[in-house]
C-alpha cells in the first residue's frame, strides 16, 4: 500500500479534537495538519485507488464518485457547523503530509482572505422549476379545418407561440426571483441550469442559485424565498441549506 493525502478542507485555528470521529474517503481516520493559524483536514488514501491514473478511472464511474462525494462531504460539512472551511474541490489528492503543508503556507494570504470571507455565514440553495406548456388542444376551425397540411403548420406555430411566452415568464421569474434574494446576501452566484436527468424532475429548472447568507439571518431568508414562491405561483421553488460555502471560496486548495 502507498499512502497518500486526501484534503477535505481548510480551517483557522482547528484543534485536533474538532475531527475526532470523523472517518474520510477510504475510511480512515481524518486528522489535522497545522501551518500557524490554518489547518488542513486530510486522511489517508491508498494511491493505487486514488493516484492520479486511477483518479481518473475512477472518476468516469459514477457509483465510486457518488460514494467519494458523499464521504467527502459529510466531513466538510461535519467541520463547517462549528468552523468557516474552504472546502478543498474533490479528489484532491497529495503526495504527503509535506505537499499539504507547502501548499499552506504558499497560499496563506489567499486562504485567510476567503475564511474572512465566510465566516459566520453558510450557503443556501434555490431552484426553480417551470412546467412547460401542454399542447394546443382542440382542431382549427374555418378555412384551413379539412385541409391536413395547414392544420398542423397552424398548431406548430401556436405551440411555438405558446412556448416563447412561457420561456419569456419564466426567464422574468427567474430573474426577479434570484435579484430579490441577491439583495438579502452577501453573496450570490447563478450556476447552470442542472438537466432533468439529474433533478429526477418533469419540469425545466429556470434557476439555480446559491446566496451566502448570514447565520442569523437564515429564518428571515426563508421567509423571502417563501414569499416569492408565492409572487410567482406559476413557477416552483425549492430551498436546500445550509451548506459548506461551496459556491463562495473563490478558490478551492488545488492539487500539487
Amino acid at each position: 500500500m502507498s499512502d497518500g493525502v486526501w484534503l477535505h478542507a481548510v480551517a483557522r485555528d482547528l484543534e485536533p479534537g474538532a475531527v475526532d470521529g470523523l472517518v474520510g474517503v477510504a475510511g480512515g481516520a481524518v486528522r489535522t495538519l497545522a501551518a500557524g493559524a490554518l489547518a488542513a483536514a486530510v486522511c489517508p488514501v491508498d494511491l493505487a485507488e486514488f493516484g492520479e491514473e486511477a483518479l481518473r478511472r475512477n472518476l468516469e464511474d459514477l457509483a465510486w464518485l457518488d460514494r467519494a462525494a458523499r464521504a467527502h462531504h459529510a466531513v466538510v460539512a461535519a467541520l463547517a457547523r462549528e468552523h468557516a472551511v474552504v472546502p478543498a474541490r474533490l479528489a484532491t489528492v497529495y503526495h504527503d503530509d509535506a505537499g499539504v503543508l507547502e501548499m499552506l503556507r504558499q497560499r496563506r494570504e489567499e486562504l485567510e482572505a476567503v475564511l474572512d470571507r465566510v465566516g459566520g455565514r453558510a450557503e443556501w440553495g434555490v431552484k426553480m422549476y417551470a412546467e412547460p406548456p401542454a399542447s394546443p388542444a382542440g382542431e382549427p376551425s374555418g378555412p384551413s379545418a379539412g385541409r391536413p397540411g395547414t392544420a398542423y403548420l397552424e398548431r406548430r406555430r401556436a405551440r411555438l407561440a405558446a412556448d416563447d411566452v412561457w420561456r419569456l415568464r419564466a426567464a422574468e421569474g427567474a430573474e426577479a426571483t434570484h435579484l430579490a434574494l441577491a439583495a438579502d446576501a452577501a453573496a450570490a452566484r447563478r450556476h447552470p441550469p442542472q438537466d432533468r436527468r439529474l433533478t429526477g424532475r418533469a419540469e425545466t429548472m429556470v434557476l439555480n442559485g446559491a446566496y451566502l447568507i448570514d447565520r442569523g439571518r437564515s429564518g428571515p431568508f426563508a421567509d423571502l424565498v417563501a414569499a416569492q414562491a408565492a409572487r410567482h405561483a406559476e413557477l416552483s421553488l425549492e430551498l436546500t441549506g445550509p451548506w459548506p460555502p461551496y459556491s463562495f471560496t473563490g478558490t478551492e486548495p488545488a492539487p500539487p
